[in-house]
């Protein structure tokens, strides 16, 4: 829903609350003299309350309010026992995925906003896509061949002169979560360790609890984790498989140097380990260079994990696993345990986007783009935000990381920040265990920059209160 039909919908809310039921809503003509917007643009905003339930649209006489039905009364209590045996899941949803309201600053948000999107491209792909027998088949189970080849060619462009991905090591998987739900059950299993980094990707935490796996933390700065620690976390442990992000991690933009990428390599072959690479920033550039370790993976080690939703659309859930040996045939045997294959349609919108001329153009207007947006924001913390350290400038990704070094925990910042008009995302959530210390996430790739500066101002007037209560 665009903000305009946000705006709309949000206005005949209100109009509603206060009509009697069975009232008339005001004509088409009459809100889009009043909100200054388009007929169609009214048109979703009611077709919207519509699904909600809150009208009724009645052809060729109008749209009314309908009856408020009370709450029914419902006893839940019997699912108590039913559930017992099972794995609790997480507490809430994630600060990314939490909504906010029309008139907040929101930077904490994970996905790109739609005006870093490959809009037209989009919209041809599915367009074309609507005139093939896509939505008529079943795909195979790994994927579409032809996307499968375009993800190993863009593997093999990068190639230092090791490992010869084949399409046939390339698995199609329903976006990046599903990939690492299937790959850490094949690769893991419950109650069997996992070492990750910390902070790390609170998605990662979420499928290493969901399968039951237990989470060795290794702390990680700027540059990655120390290769020693790595290690001496994979002997004392017994873990076999090492979940990390060496390119612009999420949350803190950290990027590993390649030689810090082969002394990790060296400790996981030494281990006879697998390293999970998630390359969900592939396509996020912006002073740095992206060089995947798949690349220089000739025996299987590393198991790459790229998406597509974030850079494509978040519609368009469509990711890729590659993966060699028996242990690409475990983790497609697990990826049909789930889902037994991804949508043919959405294959095909993906694959139609990044073959097309226009997707390298769109890439290098991204990368400068979000550079313009990452200098926006860190300028507004360094001016408003003296308290807090941006230890890291990210040279690509979506996010900054912040330290708060004058409180305990980040909760009542966010809280106050929330309070001033400007969400951001707490830090705990991408701490595998305990956060040693206070940290939020504001993102630079969601709508309204013009008021990144207004939000510094907000934060830092957040962060002085919070720091006074703290006396």
């Amino acid at each position: 829903m665009t903000d305009s039909s946000s705006r709309v919908e949000q206005h005949l809310r209100r109009w509603i609350e206060q009509a009697p039921v069975g009232a008339r809503l005001p004509s088409s003509r009459r809100l889009v003299s009043e909100l200054q917007v388009s007929p169609v643009t009214v048109q979703t905003a009611v077709r919207r309350l519509v699904g909600l339930g809150l009208v009724e649209s009645r052809p060729g006489v109008g749209t009314f309010v309908r009856p408020r039905r009370p709450a029914a009364s419902r006893d839940h209590r019997w699912q108590t026992v039913a559930l017992s045996l099972s794995d609790p899941v997480a507490a809430a949803a994630p600060a990314t995925l939490r909504s906010a309201s029309p008139e907040a600053i929101p930077l904490h948000v994970g996905y790109p906003e739609p005006g870093l999107l490959p809009r037209r491209l989009l919209q041809s792909a599915w367009s074309r896509a609507g005139r093939t027998d896509s939505s008529l088949q079943r795909p195979p189970a790994a994927g579409l061949p032809e996307l499968q080849a375009w993800f190993a060619q863009e593997l093999m462009a990068a190639e230092a002169g090791g490992s010869g991905v084949s399409a046939r090591d390339v698995l199609i998987v329903p976006g990046s979560q599903s990939g690492l739900v299937a790959v850490f059950r094949a690769l893991i299993g419950r109650d069997q360790p996992v070492v990750m980094e910390s902070p790390t990707y609170w998605g990662a935490i979420l499928a290493a609890r969901h399968i039951g796996a237990r989470i060795i933390p290794v702390p990680t700065g700027p540059h990655g984790p120390d290769p020693e620690q790595v290690r001496q976390a994979l002997i004392r442990s017994g873990a076999r498989t090492f979940y990390a992000q060496p390119t612009f991690a999420n949350p803190t933009g950290a990027q590993w140097s390649p030689a810090r990428g082969r002394e990790i390599l060296d400790v996981v072959r030494g281990q006879g380990a697998f390293l999970i690479e998630d390359d969900y920033a592939h396509d996020f550039g912006i002073d740095g260079a992206v060089a995947p370790l798949a690349a220089q993976d000739p025996d299987g080690h590393v198991v790459h994990l790229r998406s597509l939703t974030k850079s494509v659309s978040p519609s368009v859930r469509v990711a890729a696993v590659v993966a060699h040996g028996p242990a690409r045939e475990r983790i497609l045997r697990a990826c049909q345990a789930e889902s037994l294959y991804v949508s043919a349609v959405l294959q095909s919108v993906a694959l139609d986007v990044v073959t097309q001329p226009g997707w390298s153009t769109h890439r290098r207007g991204l990368r400068e783009e979000l550079g313009r947006r990452r200098d926006l924001l860190v300028r507004a913390v360094h001016q408003h935000l003296p308290d807090a350290q941006l230890e890291h400038i990210p040279r690509g990704g979506l996010h900054l990381w912040l330290h708060l070094p004058g409180l305990p925990e980040a909760g009542a910042f966010v809280r106050r920040c929330e309070e001033k008009g400007v969400v951001v995302a707490g830090g705990d959530e991408w701490f595998p265990a305990e956060a040693p210390a206070s940290h939020v996430r504001i993102s630079y790739c969601g709508p309204r920059t013009e008021e990144f500066d207004e939000a510094g101002r907000l934060m830092g007037e957040a962060l002085r209160e919070c720091l006074e209560d703290q006396g």
